[in-house]
């Protein structure tokens, strides 16, 4: 069986954490600039009505207006800023999960042997 050293699996929790949170964002972010965009509307602007009627009347007027990289625009700022939150957030759960469960292991094994 080979032997990961602690640093070893440091660096896989940094990257699996940063990974998740580039997936995360790529996924949720179409969603999220629908919603900015509607609640950014303004209505004094287009003569008292709203811009857009529903979600789906804005996803699709940005997808036939600006395309596919309209969906994602913006989306660099969210990704440098999600992918370090995400990772140090993978390693403190774990590191912690880790630390209580070893205690947690450890009073239930002396319980079990005091009786």
């Amino acid at each position: 069986m080979v032997e990961i050293s602690a640093y070893d699996r440091l660096k896989c929790k940094i990257f699996n954490g940063a990974f998740a949170g580039m997936v995360g964002v790529t996924c949720t972010f179409p969603l999220d600039l629908v919603k900015t965009r509607m609640q950014n509307q303004n209505k004094a602007l287009s003569g008292g009505k709203p811009q857009y009627r529903n979600v789906f009347h804005c996803f699709g007027t940005i997808f036939r207006n600006e395309g596919i990289r309209g969906l994602y625009r913006g989306v660099g700022v969210n990704l440098a800023l999600i992918n370090p939150e995400k990772a140090i957030k993978l390693v403190v759960n774990d590191e912690l999960r880790r630390h209580f469960m070893v205690k947690s292991v450890s009073k239930e094994h002396r319980a079990k042997n005091v009786l």
